[in-house]
């Protein structure tokens, strides 16, 4: 498996549990099942698209049609 032997898995799972220590592996291997699994899941459900609504609400068309005003420009006297 991978090009390891067993002696090699060993060493790489007594290295594991050293870092981590026993009680916090179960966690991490549950939470490893729980993300490759919502990764699986996301890889055969279908992309969602967003699909712009026909007819946007007023509030929308006020906003969108809303233009900055602007002052007018007046000529500053200098003394």
């Amino acid at each position: 498996m991978f090009g390891m032997g067993v002696g090699e898995l060993l060493v790489v799972l007594v290295v594991v549990l050293l870092v981590f220590g026993p009680g916090r592996l179960p966690e991490m291997m549950g939470n490893l099942g729980k993300a490759m699994r919502e990764f699986q899941k996301g890889l055969r459900e279908p992309p969602e698209v967003d699909v712009p609504a026909e007819n946007p609400t007023p509030a929308a068309d006020a906003k969108r049609d809303e233009q900055p005003k602007l002052s007018p420009a007046t000529p500053t006297e200098t003394p």
